[in-house]
C-alpha cells in the first residue's frame, strides 16, 4: 500500500532534518506506524530517491519480507504476530511450547537485544534503525534499558518511537527525542485516498465520520464490512438496550463505539456539534453528571477488555450500562424485556 499523501509530505519533511531519535505522536489512526516504517525504509534504502525509498533494491525487498538485518522492530509480541513479523527464536519457542502467552508489552529481553543490536556494525552499510511501536507499551524497566543508548547511540543507529499516548512515556524518554506531532489529513485527501483503496465515495464519507476523521480507522471499518446504516442506528439501539446491535463484536470494539457515543452526547449536551454521529441520530443526552459517570465506567471497562471474560456476557453488561444511562433522557424509549 502506497503512503498516503499527507504522510508522504511529513516523511519528506522529517528526512530533510537531522536527528538520531524521533518521537512520532498524536491520536490513534493518524499513521504513526506507517510513517515510522517509511522513515526506516528511506534510511535503509540502497538507492534512495527524493520521495524516500526506491522500493526495488535489495534493502527494500528485505524489509518487505520482514528480514532486514539492520532493522529491529520493538513491539508487543501480539502486535508482531498480527503483523507477521518474526519473533526472536527463544521467544517463539517459549510461546510454541505453551510456556507463556505472547506479551502485550514490549519485553525487557527484546529491549536488551535491541540495545546490543545498536552496538553492532551495520550489515548492509546503510546504518541501523530501531522502530518502537507503540512506544507507550514499554514498561518502566524496558524504557530505562533504552535510555543510555537513546541518548548516545552508535554513530549509524537511528531510533523512531511512535505512540498514540506520548504522555504515558517517561519524561526522560521524551526529552531524548525530536518530537513530531502527526498532522490531521484534509478531508478531501482522506476521501480521495479511501477511494483509491476501493471504498465507494458514499461509504467512505460515512465511515470517515464514524472514525472521527482517521483514514486508517475508516479503511479498517470498510474492510470489516461496517454498515453506515447500522452505525447511524447504533445510538438509539443502545438507548433501547438492544444487545443484537453489538452481536458478534469484540468487547474492545463495543467499548470504543460506546465511548464515541458518550463523547458526542457530551458535545451535544454542551451545545457543540457531534463528531462521530449525525446529530439527528443521537438520543436526547442525559445530564452532564450521568455522562461523566458513564465515561468513567467505559474507561474502566477498556482497561479489562482483553481479559478472558465471556464476551457475550460482557457485551450484555455494556449495553445494559448504556441503556441505564441513556434512558434518563427525556425522549427515552421504554424498554421491553
Amino acid at each position: 500500500m502506497s503512503l498516503p499523501p499527507w504522510l508522504a509530505a511529513q516523511r519528506d519533511a522529517l528526512l530533510a532534518q537531522r536527528g538520531h531519535a524521533w518521537l512520532l505522536h498524536g491520536p490513534s489512526g493518524l499513521g504513526q506506524f506507517p510513517l515510522a516504517m517509511a522513515l526506516a525504509r528511506a534510511w535503509l534504502c540502497e538507492a534512495p530517491q527524493a520521495g524516500g525509498a526506491c522500493g526495488r533494491c535489495a534493502g527494500c525487498h528485505a524489509i518487505d519480507v520482514h528480514a532486514h538485518a539492520d532493522l529491529v522492530l520493538l513491539m508487543p509480541e501480539v502486535e508482531m504476530l498480527e503483523r507477521d513479523w518474526p519473533l526472536p527464536e527463544k521467544a517463539q519457542a517459549e510461546i510454541d511450547d505453551k510456556k507463556r502467552k505472547p506479551s502485550r508489552e514490549i519485553r525487557v529481553d527484546a529491549m536488551r537485544d535491541a540495545v546490543e543490536f545498536a552496538q553492532r556494525t551495520s550489515a548492509r552499510g546503510r546504518g541501523k534503525v530501531v522502530v518502537v511501536y507503540p512506544a507507550e507499551q514499554m514498561n518502566a524497566i524496558s524504557a530505562n534499558a533504552l535510555l543510555k543508548t537513546l541518548e548516545e547511540p552508535a554513530g549509524d543507529t537511528r531510533f523512531v518511537l511512535a505512540t498514540e499516548a506520548a504522555h504515558a512515556l517517561l519524561p526522560t524518554i521524551r526529552s531524548r527525542c525530536m518530537a513530531h506531532a502527526l498532522h490531521w489529513p484534509p478531508e478531501d485527501q482522506a476521501l480521495q485516498w479511501l477511494a483509491g483503496q476501493g471504498v465507494a465515495p458514499a461509504l467512505a464519507s460515512a465511515l470517515l465520520r464514524a472514525a472521527g476523521g482517521r483514514p486508517d480507522d475508516a479503511l479498517a471499518l470498510a474492510q470489516a464490512g461496517a454498515s453506515p446504516a447500522a452505525w447511524a442506528a447504533f445510538p438509539k439501539a443502545m438507548q433501547r438496550g438492544e444487545v443484537r446491535a453489538v452481536e458478534g463484536w469484540r468487547p474492545g470494539d463495543a467499548i470504543a463505539a460506546l465511548q464515541k457515543l458518550c463523547h458526542d452526547l457530551l458535545l451535544a449536551r454542551t451545545g457543540a456539534a457531534p463528531r462521530y454521529f449525525d446529530a439527528a441520530d443521537l438520543p436526547q443526552p442525559p445530564d452532564l453528571a450521568a455522562l461523566a459517570r458513564w465515561s468513567k465506567e467505559l474507561a474502566q471497562a477498556a482497561r479489562t477488555a482483553e481479559h478472558p471474560f465471556i464476551a457475550p456476557l460482557m457485551l450484555e453488561a455494556l449495553v445494559a450500562q448504556a441503556r441505564n444511562t441513556l434512558h434518563l433522557a427525556p425522549d427515552a424509549v421504554p424498554h421491553t424485556p
